[in-house]
């Protein structure tokens, strides 16, 4: 298990259905160690504190795996590390193994996954096609938040290490399987 990608950005106005919508979901991957504070990821910043952000949204971890079956279902897409709006690309937690209160180090910080992602229009944003939204919740997979346990730092490439799992949590998938499926 490793850490593929560290991403992020900062608040941008982008224009969604003849309004204009202030939106973060625009992140790039960065090189070298990044701090990792209790509410985000230097460098990062959320638009919406009312549903992103905050300690149990810190920080969001997208699966790796999950990039190959996106370029398959839309070949004309790009797909850079953090187009899903993840601050940390990871490799080898998927929502299937990952339970709500399993606590994570990547790096020299500590993670505890809090929820899977339901995504909002914004994603639709990112992707220049509302439907994406939709197919993002009925292909389960939605990445994961997580609240920051420890301070420190992280890189593209840190090991990354499951320190505990939480106990008798539900998976990740399993959570996100009751989610209603909402269409903005």
């Amino acid at each position: 298990m490793k850490l593929v990608s560290v991403n992020v950005g900062g608040p941008q106005i982008h224009l969604w259905r003849g309004e204009s919508v202030r939106t973060s979901i625009f992140k790039s991957p960065v090189a070298g160690r990044v701090r990792v504070g209790a509410t985000n990821i230097e460098g990062d910043q959320q638009s919406d504190r009312a549903v992103h952000g905050g300690t149990e949204k810190a920080v969001y971890a997208y699966p790796a795996e999950h990039y190959e079956y996106w370029r398959k279902e839309l070949p004309d897409a790009e797909f850079p590390w953090g187009v899903f709006g993840e601050n940390l690309t990871i490799e080898g937690l998927l929502e299937g193994k990952v339970r709500i209160g399993d606590r994570i180090r990547a790096g020299t910080a500590e993670f505890i996954v809090t929820q899977p992602r339901s995504p909002c229009f914004k994603l639709a944003i990112r992707f220049g096609r509302p439907d994406i939204v939709k197919r993002f919740h009925l292909s389960g997979r939605s990445g994961f938040y997580l609240s920051v346990a420890k301070e420190g730092d992280v890189a593209a490439g840190d090991p990354v290490q499951v320190l505990s799992k939480g106990e008798g949590g539900a998976t990740v998938a399993e959570v996100f399987g009751r989610y209603p499926l909402e269409i903005d």
